[in-house]
């Protein structure tokens, strides 16, 4: 029975390079000359950016989603927390959303189910199995998926006839 997978990842080093691209781009633009403002990218596959004004952290996270989406990573992913300011300075986590969280994943089966398609839709884990007879069924998931703009990046894998 033809089965695939809806995963939600982002590619890591496509990240690396975002961020490093952002920061090349943030040390050559005019409105940024004498500012303390940089993007570090933390461990946990997030991005701090630190600037002197709120106005800068806006501009900042405009760069880095340019580049992201230059890169090939849906900016969709992004999830920005609120800034925080301490004295001066200004700060800004942005989180990228990695694997399907459970409430997200209840609502593709549910949305799955609702059209009434000839497929099951199982959870597993950080994914969700789509099994049915026909291909074209599969296909038709797929794109009630992309349709349905869900505010959060998918991926299709291990397609299997």
């Amino acid at each position: 029975m033809p089965s695939f997978d809806i995963v939600s990842e982002i590619d890591t080093v496509e990240l690396r390079n975002a961020v490093d691209n952002a920061s090349r781009e943030l040390s050559t633009r005019f409105d940024f000359r004498g500012v303390q403002a940089s993007f570090e990218l933390q461990k946990d596959e997030s991005v701090r950016m630190n600037a002197e004004g709120e106005f800068q952290l806006k501009q900042m996270r405009d760069i880095l989603r340019g580049n992201l989406a230059k890169r090939g990573v849906d900016a969709n992913a992004m999830e920005a927390k609120p800034e925080e300011a301490t004295g001066k300075n200004w700060h800004q986590i942005v989180l990228f959303k990695q694997g399907i969280e459970t409430p997200m994943a209840k609502k593709i089966v549910k949305l799955i189910k609702d059209k009434k398609m000839k497929v099951q839709a199982s959870i597993q884990g950080e994914k969700v199995r789509v099994t049915g007879k026909k291909r074209d069924d599969l296909q038709a998931v797929i794109s009630l998926i992309r349709e349905a703009e869900l505010g959060q990046p998918f991926q299709y894998e291990n397609f299997r006839d």
